[in-house]
């Protein structure tokens, strides 16, 4: 039976492979500048054909790293390795490696076959040979009507696909994008993001970004690294780091969350009971935390998970609090409350807006209840 290109994508994850090789090793790496420590002794694989995202707020040092990977920095401690090559005081134009941009650093006197086409002329490849790669990556883009023109008669989006076309064209092992799309306004930006996916998958190159923006990293990324000051704090899909975060400041940074704190009540068979003053009700959570009786723990409770409703269910006792609505956000495909708990906390939830009907059947200062089954708060240990 023929299996289909989702399928085969789900089960591509050779991270899970023992018999897979790393593309790109990261062995103890540290880089300092005088007394600041940028990047803090971080070890970390990925593998060929990934796209994988370093993510992270300003100045956790993923921009540090990625310099490092293309040869602009150079460790201060650890080792680079690229195929099994160590990358050491190997100089950026000797690394079968190419960066791109966020400013793109077009030249604006040049066409795009020109701007595309001038890396390899610096390395000297025959005419013949240019040609044919700069129209090969032109159509691969789709840029073969803008050919002549120059940037300033391109959109930011052309642009963008003019730089790509020109750090592709050299046929780069691995390709790093520093915050490629942070001058595209949203729609664009997000027409994009699915535009990059389609070309490295089509060419298996292994791309690794830089952003800071969470929903881009969890559109493009087979993985992502989150990044705290200097080190990395959890590396998992898409999928794991949204709904199985490290820690709270993992599943803080990711998306958005409500954060409950409690202590273990009582511990079952893949169950724990919690009590919460601040949810106002005792907690039920499965789990895989090793938390005994009277540790503290924190619920991290995501606001889709969340059902409100100004209807009491039969039990109030457990994974039910109660409040009042304190603001309503309206953003067309979802309506976002805010709901103010008998205990003070403030409790964000998300209602998909499934008919057309603008009048919100739960409004301000109603009397609300907001439910969510066992398995859909995330238990934390730190």
């Amino acid at each position: 039976m023929a299996v289909s290109g989702q399928e085969a994508r789900k089960k591509w994850e050779p991270w899970n492979d023992p018999q897979e090789k790393p593309h790109v090793q990261l062995v103890g790496v540290s880089k300092r500048f005088g007394e600041f420590t940028a990047v803090d002794n971080i070890s970390l694989d990925i593998y060929k054909g990934e796209f994988f995202s370093l993510l992270g707020p300003s100045g956790c040092g993923k921009t540090t790293l990625l310099r490092m990977l293309a040869g602009f920095e150079q460790p201060s401690q650890g080792q680079i390795l690229l195929e099994g090559s160590d990358m050491s005081g190997v100089p950026p134009y000797r690394r079968p490696v190419n960066m791109m941009f966020q400013s793109y650093a077009l030249f604006p006197h040049m066409s795009v076959e020109r701007n595309i086409a001038f890396g390899l002329k610096q390395d000297k490849i025959p005419n013949l040979e240019i040609a044919q790669r700069v129209e090969e990556v032109i159509e691969l883009v789709e840029l073969g009507a803008f050919a002549k023109r120059k940037p300033h008669q391109l959109s930011g989006g052309q642009r963008q696909r003019v730089a790509l076309a020109r750090a592709l064209v050299k046929k780069p092992k691995m390709l790093l994008l520093d915050e490629p799309l942070g001058a595209l306004d949203k729609k664009l930006r997000a027409q994009t993001q699915f535009e990059l996916m389609n070309i490295q998958e089509r060419l298996g190159i292994t791309f690794v970004i830089v952003t800071h923006d969470q929903e881009e990293a969890m559109t493009v990324s087979t993985r992502i690294a989150v990044m705290d000051h200097g080190r990395i704090v959890q590396v998992a899909t898409p999928t794991e780091i949204y709904e199985y975060p490290n820690s709270r400041y993992v599943a803080g940074f990711i998306g958005d969350v409500n954060i409950v704190e409690g202590r273990v009540a009582e511990v079952g068979d893949g169950h724990l009971t919690i009590a919460s003053e601040d949810s106002g009700c005792s907690i039920r959570a499965r789990h895989a935390l090793d938390a005994p009786v009277g540790a503290a723990v924190w619920i991290a409770l995501r606001p889709e998970k969340l059902v409100i409703s100004m209807e009491a269910p039969a039990d109030t006792r457990s994974n039910c609090m109660a409040g009042e609505v304190w603001d309503i956000g309206y953003l067309g495909n979802l309506s976002i409350y805010h709901v103010k708990l008998d205990s003070g906390a403030m409790i964000t939830t998300a209602k998909t807006n499934r008919t057309r009907d603008t009048e919100q059947p739960i409004t301000w200062e109603d009397r609300v209840y907001l439910t969510w089954t066992p398995d859909a708060g995330i238990v934390l240990g730190q």
